[in-house]
């Protein structure tokens, strides 16, 4: 059963498409609207580690994700990169969460410097300025000063930086099990109460 109403899913180019396409089965599952959007060179990404090859249309990509997802049309909502129409460009309409996984050093730079240069930026720069939830999930090593600094001028603009880090103390047996490690540890923090991983001190 679905608790949540709208979220959105921000999709970059960094290594670590995994962590995306797990995360987006669950946002699927818990809120009734996705909206996504995925860089070009996500698409090249999802295609290179998880053989996953999506096409430019956003109607077509939100139907092969959407079975992926094994959910009903709808609910994901996918924008291209310059569709300024859409909900997540507008203060009045965006959803109030945000979760860019995986997050470049590119991206995060843009939205730490107010460089809203694509739709995905630009959504990231309305969840902050109307005081929403987002969460950014850099996948790098090592991070240079430069990202560093970066990465703190978001955190002091009240954005959850959650480096795609996971634990091992339950033992993973599957790059599948990291990746749900990595999930619930976001929807903890979008406050969906959720059984993809056992927190510590319960993995018994």
């Amino acid at each position: 059963m679905k608790g949540k109403s709208r979220v959105t899913l921000g999709i970059t180019g960094a290594s670590g498409a995994i962590y995306a396409l797990n995360l987006l089965k669950y946002l699927a599952r818990y809120y009734q609207e996705v909206h996504v959007m995925i860089t070009d060179a996500a698409r090249i990404v999802l295609a290179t580690e998880m053989s996953l090859k999506l096409p430019q249309s956003p109607t077509k990509i939100a139907e092969i994700l959407s079975e992926y997802c094994q959910v009903d049309d709808g609910i994901i909502l996918v924008y291209s990169k310059e569709n300024w129409y859409s909900p997540v460009a507008s203060g009045s309409a965006a959803p109030k969460q945000m979760v860019i996984c995986p997050a470049s050093m590119g991206c995060i730079s843009a939205i730490a410097t107010g460089a809203s240069n694509n739709l995905l930026e630009r959504a990231a720069d309305v969840v902050i300025k109307e005081k929403g939830q987002l969460i950014v999930l850099p996948r790098e090593m090592p991070f240079s000063t430069i990202h560093l600094q970066n990465m703190l001028t978001l955190s002091q603009a009240g954005v959850t930086i959650m480096p795609a880090a996971p634990g091992f103390y339950n033992n993973p047996e599957s790059i599948d099990e990291l990746a749900d490690f990595v999930t619930a540890r976001v929807l903890n923090h979008l406050g969906i109460e959720n059984p993809v991983n056992r927190p510590w001190g319960y993995q018994n």
